[in-house]
């Protein structure tokens, strides 16, 4: 699970967001347009004080009503195309940065899909939920508003400045007075900020992972009363998230409120100077009301500096927080690596499936930690079937993960029909395998996509009515709509036998050349399960597989049985043979406990 500590961060917040640039490309057009087009409305607005710096020195000086009137009308003309402008700028970048959010998000699932079982077993899925739609959010807000007027809002204060100081240099000293204490703030905001805003955005990760467990959950709560315990560690949480949200408040109101009072301070100085100044006759009261107007226009740019700078910190750490996930090596990318390594080696000439002195330990255990699989010699014959017997935490599932590759194992390997695995792209791979696993899983859809998601997409109705009959599951047409019906989210819908049986039926739907089944049976009653191993004994005979075995009544559906134990094959042979033989394994199948353990 990933934790919520935020990483050093090794690159500024602009290097960090530049590496959204592919994504906006095939928008930079429409985006530098609205750039421009910002631009020019500001410029529009500061052509409004010298408007008035001629309206005060001509018109209204000269008692002139026909020229204050048409200085109006210039003045309702500049603010009518003010507007227009923005609206413009609004227009431009709608569009494409929806696009630009659509394209980021389908690009993430589709490497979502890609990552191993590894990456997925780390990271909690609120914390994928929260960057595919609270980051993505916020990055879409920051291209539509701050990235523009970060710009936009530096030209026009730049432009401002050089209006003040042509029309009083002195005045326009005053006003740049607070400049550098207010640089000094941005900075120092800068480095807090980004800190308690990364902190923030992974504990609504936190919180996200709390709320999606507590919902799929939703029966063992109520089933154990645990509503009261659940809703203390959301309140725990919710709780620090709003610690940190009131702190980034805080520091977001401290550079507020330097931005705001340091240049209102400068504003009231350069009045009492330039009334002075007026009275003196060195200045014309024209030149000091356009002079206040330019900078009372610059107060919106200047003040915005605080919560752009925000918002382009938030976004600077979800594109971190994106790219964290993004910058995950897919498995095609160990699929290229293990084929250089291997691409030397002569095929084996074993056919059937093959395990050769495997080992294994989980990515992200200790080095020195011992493996949970060791020195695995294992050989299933073409169209055999062989049961993987062992007691609890012996690695059995583990042993069956690693045929379809959901890990890759540590030393040793494993053939099909003389082939290394690594050799084989992961979709021919699984092409060949298929899998059920004892917690079976299905998706929100029809009862008949999820089984024939197990095939290659040539699968018909003729191919569904066979798998649902090999695993009993003809429930399916006393269901509302058939096999059309929709299951509910994970098939909660359904009982446990009937998830499993569906679970079986894809596996089979394929038919596949290796068939790897995790305890397909165990939520099947002694009937149902005695009609799915009938069937299945026809599957079988034209499948080499590899089934993980509780039970003796699954054992016996296979040819051979191989004892796990400790992470080692301890002893392999026909179930009677073992029976005879092996003292552990006898033990296992009547259930007895061993004393030895």
């Amino acid at each position: 699970m990933a934790t919520t500590s935020a990483p050093a961060r090794n690159r500024s917040a602009v290097r960090t967001l530049l590496r959204l640039w592919p994504y906006v490309r095939p928008a930079r057009a429409r985006l530098f347009t609205a750039a421009f087009v910002a631009i020019l409305a500001s410029s529009v607005g500061l052509v409004i004080p010298l408007v008035l710096k001629w309206m005060v020195d001509g018109p209204v000086a000269h008692r002139d009503p026909a020229g204050v009137w048409l200085g109006a009308l210039c003045l309702l003309l500049l603010g009518f195309a003010e507007a227009l402008l923005f609206g413009l700028r609004r227009w431009l970048v709608a569009r494409p940065l929806a696009h630009v959010e659509a394209s980021m998000r389908a690009d993430l699932y589709r490497h979502l899909q890609r990552l191993p079982v590894s990456f997925h077993d780390r990271w909690a899925s609120g914390q994928l939920l929260s960057r595919g739609m609270t980051d993505l959010m916020l990055l879409r807000m920051f291209l539509a508003f701050p990235l523009t007027f970060l710009l936009v809002n530096g030209v026009t204060i730049v432009i401002g400045v050089i209006i003040m100081l042509l029309q009083d240099w002195t005045l326009g000293l005053v006003i740049l007075g607070p400049a550098v204490p207010v640089m000094v703030t941005c900075v120092v905001f800068e480095k807090r900020y980004a800190e308690v805003a990364r902190r923030a955005q992974d504990q609504v990760g936190d919180l996200t992972t709390v709320v999606e467990e507590s919902v799929l959950g939703i029966r063992i709560i109520k089933g154990f009363g645990r509503h009261r315990s659940q809703a203390r560690a959301f309140r725990d949480l919710s709780g620090r998230l709003r610690g940190t949200e009131l702190r980034k408040a805080r520091l977001l109101a401290t550079i507020w409120g330097v931005i705001v009072t340091l240049p209102e301070v400068a504003i009231g100085a350069a009045l009492v100077v330039g009334v002075v100044q007026v009275a003196d006759g060195g200045l014309s009261a024209g030149t000091l009301v356009a002079f206040l107007s330019t900078a009372l226009a610059l107060r919106w740019p200047v003040e915005s500096i605080g919560f752009l700078l925000a918002m382009s910190q938030e976004a600077a750490t979800a594109t971190e927080r994106y790219f964290e996930v993004m910058d995950e090596e897919v498995e095609e990318a160990e699929e290229r690596r293990a084929a250089a390594v291997g691409s030397g080696s002569t095929p084996l000439a074993d056919k059937g499936l093959r395990f050769h002195d495997v080992q294994f330990r989980y990515p992200d255990a200790p080095p020195e930690s011992r493996p949970v699989l060791q020195h695995i010699d294992l050989h299933i014959r073409p169209g055999e079937s062989m049961a993987l017997v062992g007691s609890t935490g012996s690695g059995k599932t583990t042993l069956t993960a690693l045929v379809p590759r959901f890990y890759e194992v540590t030393s040793g390997r494993i053939t099909l029909d003389g082939v290394d695995i690594t050799g084989l792209s992961r979709q021919a791979l699984r092409a060949k395998v298929a899998v059920a696993f004892e917690e079976p899983t299905l998706f929100s859809t029809a009862v008949g996509d999820n089984v024939l998601m197990g095939a290659d997409g040539t699968a018909g109705t003729a191919e569904l009515e066979r798998a649902l009959a090999v695993a009993q599951a003809d429930f399916v047409h006393a269901l509302p709509q058939g096999t059309d019906t929709q299951v509910g989210e994970q098939g909660l819908s359904l009982s446990g036998g009937q998830r499993q049986r569906l679970a079986l039926a894809r596996a089979v739907v394929g038919q596949p050349e290796f068939l790897v089944l995790d305890d397909p049976l165990s939520a099947l009653d002694v009937h149902t399960e005695a009609a799915v191993e009938a069937a299945l004994r026809d599957v079988l005979a034209d499948t080499t597989a590899l089934i993980v075995a509780h039970r003796p009544s699954t054992v016996l559906l296979a040819d051979r049985v191989a004892l796990l134990s400790g992470g080692r094959i301890a002893a392999v042979g026909t179930h009677h043979e073992l029976l005879r033989t092996n003292a552990e394994y006898a033990h296992l199948m009547s259930g007895e406990e061993e004393g030895a353990r």
